[in-house]
């Protein structure tokens, strides 16, 4: 797997040097430094000179390379880089950076050795990193607080280390505790639609999340029970050989977090998992069947002698009574030689944005079964600079919807359990948004 770590400046110099197997030899910095850093900023970022291999990620003055004498997986090679500068991100809420890496190199040696074993990487989860990495010596910035830092807090006791290890659950320690346990669930989806002139749907694509914050003492199991009609494919692309479900919610690209367990999700539709201490994701999805817009958008334009473009256009919720959709911004672009628009709104307000070449409809909120008209006049004015016709670029639709979600997906329940038996506060939110990726073509 990594044979090497090393952490280089933008003019070469060799910051942090971490050997994990012994196949490397001294040289394999100047390595890097001579045949691969002159052109790290344009070439990929794999290079393979005989049988060793340079993996790098760049981050603002500081490359993060991994070096390998194998077939190592480039995709894992290239997670780990990756969550190794997230994992300092959040350590010392900065990005990782030379002057950063200069006054707490100790710490980086303490990372590595804490998540990479023999090459392989084992632990990344900061929770874990929490009970094992513990550094009184570290200089710290100025900027800096020490109450930044996860692991500014006093070291963990052996006893805290050896409940851990008995728990066998490295993401989260069994020592958390809270005046008030609360669990919250909030169902994200994002939309990508595409419709013609005509109102026909051309394109939806749901890209969803499942995001968790818990604030529960000791070791909770948490148990989510998913609506009994969806088809979950958790493949990262249906084959053509694949069966089609007959679900009514169809969902595919799907992906758990690791603490998840999924012995009973084709059972009976539920998961069941020890969550982490805080905010993450626990599910990420896809739905492409069955959607549902919360919003229909129709423009009609017409174009008078080069003279002036008139629009009218629609926008009709169709959600339920009690819902609303809120903060809708319409964009409606405009010619780029438009001298001025008039604008005439029945709800909210209109203006043109000379900057963005569009006339911009603010609507605060738009209840369900309702419809809303826009009217809309801009004067153009000559322009010889103007070589093409104007190509009548989409309409943008900008919107958030509580409670609501656009592929049908549904949470059952949520229960939480522990052996101490406390009470929790529960609540599942629904939200659905689109934000410069729902488009009306005019």
């Amino acid at each position: 797997m990594i044979s090497g770590f090393f952490l280089f400046n933008l003019g070469g110099d060799l910051l942090i040097s971490r050997l994990f197997r012994s196949d490397l030899r001294r040289g394999i910095p100047d390595a890097f430094r001579a045949h691969v850093l002159p052109t790290a900023d344009t070439a990929v970022p794999i290079v393979t000179l005989g049988s060793t291999s340079f993996l790098w990620v760049r981050e603002e003055d500081v490359y993060l390379v991994a070096v390998t004498r194998c077939n190592a997986n480039a995709a894992l090679v290239f997670e780990f880089l990756y969550r190794f500068q997230s994992i300092w991100r959040a350590s010392f809420r900065a990005p990782l950076c030379e002057e950063t890496v200069k006054k707490n190199f100790a710490l980086v040696y303490e990372l590595l050795d804490e998540i990479v074993d023999f090459g392989y990487p084992q632990n990344s989860e900061m929770n874990a990193l929490k009970m094992y990495t513990a550094n009184d010596d570290m200089r710290l910035d100025d900027g800096f607080r020490g109450d930044d830092l996860f692991w500014s807090i006093s070291p963990p006791s052996h006893q805290q280390q050896a409940q851990q290890q008995q728990h066998q659950v490295s993401w989260r320690r069994p020592d958390v505790r809270y005046r008030k346990n609360e669990c919250y669930v909030d169902v994200i989806e994002t939309m990508h639609v595409l419709l013609s002139s005509e109102g026909t749907l051309l394109r939806s694509v749901v890209d969803g999340q499942v995001m968790m914050r818990a604030y529960l003492s000791g070791m909770p199991e948490c148990s989510v029970g998913l609506s009994t009609d969806i088809g979950i494919d958790t493949s990262p692309r249906p084959s053509a050989s694949t069966p089609p479900t007959t679900s009514a919610v169809k969902l595919s690209d799907c992906s758990f977090h690791p603490c998840v367990q999924l012995d009973s999700l084709e059972r009976d539709r539920s998961i069941h998992f020890v969550p982490l201490d805080g905010d993450f994701e626990l599910m990420r999805y896809r739905a492409t069947d069955h959607i549902q817009l919360p919003l229909e958008v129709r423009a009609t334009v017409e174009e008078v002698r080069d003279q002036r473009v008139v629009y009218t256009v629609h926008v009709r919720a169709t959600l339920e009574p009690h819902l609303h959709a809120n903060q809708v911004t319409v964009r409606i672009p405009t010619p780029r030689n438009t001298a001025r628009a008039r604008c005439s709104a029945q709800t909210g307000r209109a203006k043109f944005e000379v900057e963005e070449h569009a006339i911009v409809w603010r609507l605060p909120k738009v209840p369900g079964r309702s419809e809303h008209v826009l009217h809309a006049e801009a004067t153009l004015v000559p322009s010889a600079q103007l070589a093409q016709p104007w190509r009548r670029p989409p309409i943008d639709v900008h919107f958030s919807v509580l409670m609501f979600v656009a592929s049908g997906f549904s949470i059952r329940y949520l229960k939480v359990t522990e052996k101490s038996q406390y009470r929790s506060v529960k609540w599942v939110r629904y939200v659905t948004r689109a934000a410069g990726s729902y488009q009306v073509r005019i």
